[in-house]
């Protein structure tokens, strides 16, 4: 079974209520923020917080920290302080531009390392990034991108497309978790909702958040459904029959199942199993 990414909550590391407080959420991952959520005069401050709140309980989570960019007078330390960390599964460098800005970390740490996917090169490069041998994943960061592009907000998401396709095609191409961009309208549930449909319906894993409150949606809609693990059994089931009888293809409720849909059928089920077993 794969972890799950449905959920993927940003945790500002300097928030010690805030850390202590996504030990009980409903999230799959969470992505501790020593970048944009915390103020340069608490930088160091807040990476001695997370260091003493990561050798807590965080249960099945997935705990990411996001570490300072390269450049900064920040990342060494923070690239010290977590890159062999017990308590950390990954290490998640902002505004990578190609494998070289990986390159330049991965002699630095030991945990498995995620990209983010926020800048106009990064994406051209998405298909390298991937490749690298040491990444595990990568999270889109739509507000920089939207912000690099000169792109008006549009509810379609329709000016990032070109971008959010060219990453999940690398991601998949390599067999790497990808996790969409963050809705800035945390009070929106209709709006989050339609959000994390299309980027589910895109091929993504899950969406990264910026508040509790959202947790629920992502959760329902990048699970799937009692109806669609029914089905998926169904096709499973009926094409092992076909194949016993010698035949090569199956049909379930008028449309054909070929060895590729009981392929993505046996992947439903094993993320449906993965979230079962968080939830223990």
């Amino acid at each position: 079974m794969t972890r799950p990414y449905r959920s993927v909550l940003y945790i500002p590391a300097s928030r010690e209520r805030a850390l202590e407080k996504a030990r009980e959420l409903v999230a799959d991952a969470i992505i501790f923020d020593l970048e944009d959520a915390v103020a340069p005069e608490e930088k160091v401050r807040a990476r001695e917080v997370l260091s003493a709140a990561l050798g807590a309980e965080y249960g099945g989570r997935a705990r990411i920290v996001r570490v300072n960019g390269l450049g900064t007078e920040w990342v060494e330390g923070d690239l010290a302080a977590f890159g062999t960390h017990p308590g950390v599964d990954a290490v998640l460098l902002p505004k990578v531009n190609g494998p070289a800005d990986l390159d330049a970390v991965a002699g630095k740490v030991t945990v498995p390392l995620w990209a983010m996917l926020e800048t106009t090169k990064g994406c051209l490069n998405a298909g390298a990034i991937a490749a690298h041998g040491r990444l595990e994943g990568m999270v889109m960061g739509t507000n920089d991108l939207m912000k690099e592009l000169g792109a008006r907000f549009r509810p379609d998401r329709m000016p990032l497309m070109a971008g959010l396709g060219t990453c999940v095609l690398a991601a998949r191409a390599e067999g790497k978790v990808i996790v969409d961009g963050v809705f800035n309208a945390f009070k929106d549930e209709a709006g989050l909702r339609a959000e994390c449909e299309q980027g589910r319906d895109m091929g993504f894993d899950g969406k990264t958040l910026i508040h509790p409150a959202q947790l629920e949606i992502a959760n329902e809609v990048f699970a799937p459904s009692e109806e669609e693990v029914a089905l998926a059994r169904r096709m499973i089931a009926a094409y092992a029959e076909a194949r016993a009888r010698g035949e090569g293809v199956a049909v379930v409720d008028g449309k054909i199942v070929e060895n590729l849909h009981v392929a993505t059928a046996e992947a439903l089920i094993g993320k449906a199993e993965a979230i079962a077993a968080l939830a223990v």
